[in-house]
């Protein structure tokens, strides 16, 4: 067996277990926090059941009430590009930028 291909699959694994290292020195705070989070809503709703519905309602109203005004902007927006107004259209002009008058 070549020592040399020893010695890289071991300094391949050594680099492997460095990133998974690295991973998770990173990314432990974030699931932590998630977890932690998702606990304490899970026991206070498991502790006190008019709390999850009171949090329940708000949500609920909340999305309500986004989704309301959401409808009336939509109502209010113009549509885009010109908008006839109705109004005749202006004479040609001739060469020097005059309007021609109707003979």
């Amino acid at each position: 067996m070549n020592p040399e291909t020893k010695s890289s699959g071991k300094s391949l694994l050594g680099v492997g277990a460095l990133g998974v290292l690295a991973c998770a020195a990173c990314c432990i705070g974030p699931i932590l926090a998630f977890l932690g989070g998702l606990g304490v809503l899970s026991a206070v709703g498991a502790l006190w059941v008019p709390a999850l519905a009171a949090v329940t309602v708000l949500a609920l109203g909340a999305t309500a009430w986004v989704l309301h005004r959401r409808r009336k902007a939509a109502a209010c927006m113009t549509a885009p590009g010109p908008v006839d107004l109705g109004l005749p259209t202006p004479p040609p002009a001739d060469g020097h930028g005059h309007a021609r008058l109707p003979q």
